[in-house]
């Protein structure tokens, strides 16, 4: 589970729900949610006066999310609108991934091994 402030919450789940295809989760403290997708969980909470994620450059990678089938993923993602912040593409280790900003700033890269171990 990753942790993050947000400056917004409503405009953040609406953008994990709408763009990046999360479940959004009511946990019973109107401060804070849970985004879902497949096993990652992000606990967002509403933080106004928080440093914004996009001032603190490379700090605002807060995930890594492996999943199945990245080709159709970032097709979906890119057409919501998501900020791509890297183009989809094989590396050298082992990994096709990508990677996007957040509307409140936050960057996340996707990947999906391209030869993963039995």
């Amino acid at each position: 589970m990753h942790v993050i402030a947000v400056p917004d919450l409503e405009q953040s789940a609406a953008y994990y729900r709408q763009t990046l295809g999360f479940q959004i989760h009511e946990i019973g403290d109107p401060g804070w949610r849970i985004f879902t997708l497949g096993q990652c969980r992000i606990m967002a909470g509403h933080c106004p006066d928080a440093t914004p994620p996009g001032e603190t450059g490379d700090h605002s990678y807060f995930a890594y999310i492996t999943l199945p089938q990245i080709d159709s993923y970032f097709d979906s993602v890119r057409k919501k609108g998501a900020r791509i912040l890297k183009e989809l593409q094989d590396e050298p280790w082992g990994m096709r991934e990508f990677a996007i900003q957040t509307g409140d700033g936050h960057r996340i890269m996707f990947g999906q091994e391209l030869n993963p171990l039995p």
